[in-house]
């Protein structure tokens, strides 16, 4: 009998209603419904369109029960950002989005409660500003108001999943990407909050994936004409729930990659000691209890604004036409830090680009393509960096490393990273994320037996690619030029 679950991706740009349909042996998608994700701007503050991610979330909702319907719902997206809701239960005010420009430099703020170091050794997260943690500090520091009048706090899967249900739990996947986590407990970490003054009564009990938190509420069921629904906490974080697709029959290493990269591994306890507060490596929890040692990496969004800013100056390309002219572009030109902090904002990166290899002694890239190619060679590049510093904190070597998601459409990717990294790629599936929200929810429910017979069935439902490296000479020559270019500038700052 075929069983069809109803997942939501809330992804950078866009939202997505996927219909997962399994017959015993293989899942199918089916898309029914996509709608846009765009911030909005009030005043100096950039915050989420919920009311209106909600109304797409429910108008999907009414479309799956069109297309045969379904008999539950999963909610994913990426980690770090809140509501708060107060006592009679309503949101105080639409949540602030991680782009937002608040916590910029409170990390010096934080510092003089609590260090970097102990922060990291308490909670194993990538000290990064748009964490959870500085964003709350914030608001104790600034929006006193606000956050006097907040009896919960919400991660923002777990704020979709209340406002379907009324019920606030907290999973522990999207929680444990706040900084005020603790990673063996699978608790709140006490310590911080008392150490930081925040309000302990306002965080929620923390729950696994794949917990039925509920049915739908019963207005919810008249106002949208469906039948009884109910909501599953999937790995609510994006990046676990695509952990959860990796195809694989044994320990592996990955590359989630779209607008951002995560690439790391799965481990079943945290790994937190001095190389990887070093570099700066995060644990967070995984499905099953497990941790996934990673580290977050500017992805595609190089690309993107770039094709974006040249829209702008009236020159428009596919993707496809994008990935011709970098191919055609020579090749080893000049390299970026793609993670250098001059191209964590949007604007004219083109210029950014030159400016940095100025700065550098580079070359410097004057034609489009040969901009292209020189962020996604360092993309690539960056990749291997960050797998050699993966690799010596856990004193594991791999032969091939699985790539995910929407960025594993660029086929010159995948292949640059084949070629960066010296290992076979196994690119797929590209719907990943949905998949393993898909999934989670069929274990939840005894449809598929545990993550392994998950990931196997994975295997057998989606297209797999394959990349071979054939130029390993070359690019390990100019992976050494690359290492020492972006050395040389982290050791200036």
């Amino acid at each position: 009998m075929l069983k069809n679950v109803l997942a939501f991706d809330l992804g950078a740009s866009s939202g997505r209603g996927i219909l997962g349909s399994f017959d015993g042996n293989k899942i199918k998608l089916k898309e029914i419904h996509r709608f846009e994700n765009t911030p909005i701007i009030k005043g100096e503050r950039m915050y989420w369109d919920l009311e209106k991610l909600f109304s797409e979330i429910k108008k999907a909702m009414k479309m799956g029960e069109a297309e045969g319907g379904y008999d539950s719902i999963g909610i994913d997206t990426w980690g770090v950002d809140y509501g708060l809701i107060d006592k009679n239960g309503n949101l105080l005010g639409n949540p602030v989005h991680y782009r937002d420009t608040r916590t910029i430099g409170i990390i010096n703020s934080v510092s003089q409660d609590i260090t970097m170091d102990k922060l990291y050794t308490l909670t194993g997260n990538q000290i990064m500003e748009i964490n959870t943690l500085f964003q709350l500090y914030y608001e104790y520091s600034k929006e006193e108001k606000i956050i006097d009048n907040a009896t919960t706090i919400l991660m923002m899967p777990d704020l979709f999943n209340y406002l379907l249900t009324g019920i606030r739990k907290s999973e522990n996947t999207i929680t444990s990407t706040t900084q005020i986590f603790d990673p063996y407990n699978k608790k709140w970490n006490q310590y911080i909050i008392n150490k930081l003054g925040f309000n302990k009564d306002i965080f929620p009990e923390i729950i696994s994936s794949g917990t039925e938190i509920g049915t739908i509420k019963d207005e919810l069921i008249e106002e949208l004409q469906i039948n009884i629904k109910t909501v599953i906490a999937v790995c609510g974080h994006d990046t676990a729930s695509a952990v959860v697709a990796v195809p694989s029959k044994k320990p592996f290493i990955f590359i989630s990659c779209g607008t951002w990269s995560l690439l790391g591994t799965e481990l079943k306890e945290p790994l937190i000691n001095e190389k990887s507060m070093k570099y700066n490596i995060t644990n967070e929890t995984g499905v099953d209890g497990t941790t996934t040692f990673l580290k977050n990496i500017r992805g595609l969004s190089l690309i993107q604004e770039t094709k974006r800013y040249f829209e702008r100056k009236g020159k428009s390309y596919s993707y496809s036409d994008i990935e011709k002219i970098a191919y055609e572009a020579d090749e080893f030109t000049c390299f970026i830090d793609v993670d250098s902090d001059e191209f964590q904002l949007s604007g004219d990166i083109p210029l950014k680009v030159q400016n940095y290899a100025k700065s550098t002694g580079q070359y410097i890239p004057k034609t489009h393509g040969e901009i292209f190619r020189c962020i996604y060679e360092s993309l690539a590049f960056k990749y291997r960096y960050t797998y050699e510093q993966i690799s010596e904190c856990i004193k594991e070597e791999y032969k091939l490393i699985h790539m995910v998601g929407g960025g594993i459409k660029s086929k010159l990717l995948c292949q640059m990273t084949a070629e960066a990294l010296g290992l076979e790629v196994i690119a797929g599936p590209i719907e990943a994320t949905a998949i393993g929200n898909i999934v989670v929810q069929l274990i939840a429910q005894g449809e598929i037996k545990n993550l392994q017979e998950g990931r196997n069935i994975v295997r057998e439902s989606f297209e797999i690619d394959k990349y071979i490296p054939c130029k390993s000479k070359i690019w390990n020559d100019n992976y050494i030029k690359y290492k020492s270019i972006i050395e040389k500038v982290e050791d200036k700052l």
